[in-house]
């Protein structure tokens, strides 16, 4: 059975916008996204909302729904009760550009700053080989969809402006941890890259990213906690530290 929600929707652009009231009609099974494009389609026509496959899996359309970073098309209505207004407002780390829509090209330009993928190098294409226990240690870094939801929550950024030239964020982290876990990356600075240019000790492992990742990835646990224990080992423990400089000398 259908029935009409109350919706709040955030309108405006980067000089500044309000929260404006509507009534739309909700029919059964029906996710957020579904009621913004009703929206769309009888009362604002001019609303700007960024979305593409509606099946979880292309990130565009991140927004925050009763103040929880979300995928709208994730978020099933009947998770809110008839009565309940439901707020809808753009990603708050990131500018706006217009309505729902922000300008997330802060991310993109942490990836561009990130080390690419090494191969040995007397290995060519075709000739990797990998044990399948390796593959399966960094395959659920591979799940991300960039929808940059761990970004938005990350209180670093999302609080402090100032922090952004010197933190990448937690999807950055992942990537990291990816490529340092692979055993055929001939990078050896991704630790110390991590730690240097990537911010990663001003992370404070709260798990805010965990918890809105629509992939499940376990952000905190099982890419960031064993990148800095990694950053540790290979900095501040001493025997790590005399063992990396004798090895470095006597294949130099």
């Amino acid at each position: 059975m259908g029935y009409d929600a109350k919706l709040r929707v955030w309108r405006g652009d980067d000089e500044g916008g309000e929260l404006k009231d509507f009534t739309v009609e909700v029919n059964e099974g029906e996710v957020v996204l579904d009621v913004i494009h009703r929206l769309q389609a009888t009362q604002a026509p001019d609303l700007a909302v960024r979305w593409n496959c509606k099946a979880g899996k292309c990130g565009s359309c991140s927004a925050e729904v009763n103040g929880r970073p979300r995928l709208m098309c994730m978020t099933r209505m009947n998770t809110f009760t008839e009565q309940e207004t439901v707020t809808v407002t753009p990603l708050r780390t990131f500018p706006v550009v217009r309505d729902l829509v922000t300008d997330v090209s802060f991310n993109y330009e942490k990836a561009l700053e990130m080390p690419a993928f090494q191969p040995p190098a007397e290995l060519k294409p075709g000739e990797y080989r990998m044990a399948q226990v390796d593959v399966e240690r960094s395959q659920e870094f591979r799940k991300c969809i960039e929808c940059f939801l761990c970004q938005n929550t990350c209180h670093v950024v999302r609080d402090h402006d100032e922090n952004k030239p010197a933190f990448s964020g937690p999807r950055m982290f992942i990537r990291a941890a990816e490529l340092d876990m692979h055993p055929l990356d001939a990078a050896e600075n991704r630790k110390e890259f991590a730690q240097e240019s990537q911010g990663l000790g001003m992370c404070n492992i709260t798990k805010c990213c965990t918890e809105v990742c629509p992939e499940g990835i376990h952000i905190t646990d099982n890419a960031i906690i064993p990148m800095k224990e990694r950053v540790v080992d290979r900095k501040y423990d001493p025997l790590v530290w005399l063992g990396s400089k004798i090895f470095k000398r006597a294949g130099a």
